[in-house]
Parts: structure tokens; sequence; C-alpha cells
């Protein structure tokens, strides 16, 4: 069977982020630590983030943040006056183990009177940020592409079975002289599905890519 690129090698690509804002916390030793977290695409929304919730704990002592983007392999993070490496340090490292991208957190500490060292804040920032992402829900993102496809009324049924069978979905259907259909489905499956509807209509049908997303897996 020969081998279709018409639109040339797509890689599957797949990332963690979160699937929403989610806001978490607890307390240690009196000190209250708030842990906010978010997606954002860019560092315009990550920094925009970071302000609004420094907006709304301006009399907090601390507003650490650390995120990550997959853009440009960007990563940042700040102590905000905690002792060097005792708090964003350890917001980015949480975000890093758990391969969490296109994120950002931001862990608001209210000092409650009592110190708790250098170890003591390591762990407090680490905990918070794991109960942020534990609340934002981390999803696996993947690349998922979009085909439109023009067919007659006797080849529309057997290529609904054919969708059906690669798991991928019908997003908009037109019904007019012919059938037009929109599809979308995980870009590692987009060559093989064009082979298999090329060869089941005789190769009368071709799915014309339309363009690309990402989406939850």
């Amino acid at each position: 069977m020969c081998r279709f690129f018409l639109w040339g090698d797509l890689v599957s690509e797949t990332y963690k982020t979160v699937h929403q804002n989610a806001v978490a916390e607890f307390t240690e030793k009196r000190s209250r630590f708030i842990g906010a977290v978010a997606p954002v695409r860019d560092e315009l929304q990550a920094q925009a983030f970071i302000a609004e919730i420094r907006r709304q704990h301006r009399d907090a002592r601390h507003n650490v943040f650390a995120y990550r983007l997959r853009a440009g392999g960007v990563k940042r993070y700040s102590d905000d006056g905690e002792p060097q490496g005792t708090a964003g340090v350890p917001v980015l490292d949480v975000l890093e183990k758990a391969d969490v991208q296109d994120a950002v957190i931001v862990v608001t500490r209210y000092f409650g009177g009592i110190l708790l060292g250098g170890g003591g804040l390591v762990r407090a920032y680490s905990h918070t940020a794991h109960l942020a992402l534990e609340a934002g829900k981390i999803v696996l993102m993947e690349r998922q592409t979009l085909f439109r496809a023009r067919v007659e009324y006797a080849f529309h049924g057997k290529l609904m079975k054919l969708l059906e069978s690669f798991d991928a979905k019908v997003t908009k259907t037109d019904f007019a002289e012919d059938v037009t259909l929109e599809i979308v489905l995980p870009g590692e499956k987009a060559t093989l599905l064009y082979e298999k509807v090329f060869d089941l209509s005789a190769g009368k049908v071709r799915l014309e890519k339309i363009g690309e997303k990402f989406a939850e897996k």
C-alpha cells in the first residue's frame, strides 16, 4: 500500500497542564499558605495572573510565584523576599517534577509570627504548590488535526463507521448536493485515516487538512 503524506509528517505531541484556575491552602505554625494556580499560554497571561493575586493579597508578607511555558522553554520564579532558594525554586520544582507546562502557581504567605527555618519553608511552599496542582487538576493535552471531507450520500454511512473506528469526532455536517463534514482526531492517526478513506472510496474522497489545535486527551 502506498503511504500518503498530504500535509507532511505529523508527529504526535502531548503535554501536561492544569485544567482550571484553582486555590488551595493550609496552615503551618500559624503561617497561612494559599496556593493559586492557572493555565496560561504566554508570559503576559502569567504576569497578569501574578499581578491579580498580588492585588488580592496586597497585605500578605510574601507572594511567591513560578511558571513554566512550552514556547521557548521559558521558566521563571521569585522568592519575593523569602530567603533565596526556599520559596520560588521549590514551587518551580513542583511544576517540573509533575512535568506541567503552560501553568503558573502563586503561593501567598501570611506570616504567623513563628520562623519556619529554611527547610520548613521549602516544605511549606512545596506542599502548597502540590495542593494547588491537585485542585487545578492536571490534564494531558494532545495535538489534534482538523479535516474537511466532501462525500456523496452513498458513501456517508461507510465514512461514519470508519471515523468511529478511529475515535474521530465530527464537529460539523452540511447536507447539500453532497455531504460535507468537519472532523477532528489525534494527529498521529491522520496519515492512516487519510489512507483508509482514500482506499475505501477508491480514490474518490480525500481529506483536506484545515488546521490543528490542542485539546484534552
